[in-house]
């Protein structure tokens, strides 16, 4: 599961540099123009939807990792059988809203079919807003991925949120 799951996390590392870096460049060419006296139809579209699409491919690496915001002091300070159910229940309630999200997206999808983009019209909306759905069911793999290595650590009382580093200090101190 740990290989998978770094295959994973490179393969969603390296989607979400090359969109960040297609939206720079995006960004630097309409600036260009603009600078230019000309301005590009389609740039505020199609930087929306890059954003759009870094925020969901983004999520889902910060999922792998357990990146997100959470509450390990909170958990860890629970005795261990209401820890367990604690653990248990939010990755339930996670995974539930993600499959709900991913359902929704899937009718989003279908709702919007024929629908082009404004600015280029060339474009299916469908192909920019499939990324709902897309997003969804990468955070709920990345969440089962990371799940193993979760449930050890919170179980064994180690913080996942306030790790210890290599010469001893925590996140944010100095040495």
């Amino acid at each position: 599961m740990r290989k998978a799951a770094h295959i994973f996390g490179e393969i969603l590392t390296w989607i979400v540099i090359a969109l960040m870096v297609t939206l720079t460049t995006v960004v630097i060419v309409a600036v260009v123009y603009r600078k230019l006296g000309a301005s590009l139809s389609w740039y505020d579209e199609i930087a929306s939807v890059l954003l759009a699409w870094i925020t969901y491919y983004g999520a889902a690496l910060a999922a792998l990792k357990r990146s997100h915001i959470g509450f390990d002091d909170v958990l860890l300070a629970l005795p261990g059988r209401a820890r367990a159910v604690a653990v248990i229940v939010s990755e339930i309630l996670v995974i539930f809203f993600f499959v709900l999200l991913a359902w929704s997206g899937i009718a989003v999808l279908q709702i919007l079919e024929g629908e082009t983009l404004v600015s280029l019209t060339w474009v299916p909306v469908s192909v920019t807003q499939s990324i709902i759905p897309i997003g969804a069911i990468l955070f709920i793999a990345a969440e089962l991925m990371s799940l193993p290595d979760y449930w050890r650590d919170v179980m064994a009382g180690r913080s996942v949120e306030h790790q210890v580093m290599s010469h001893g200090a925590t996140p944010g101190e100095t040495s």
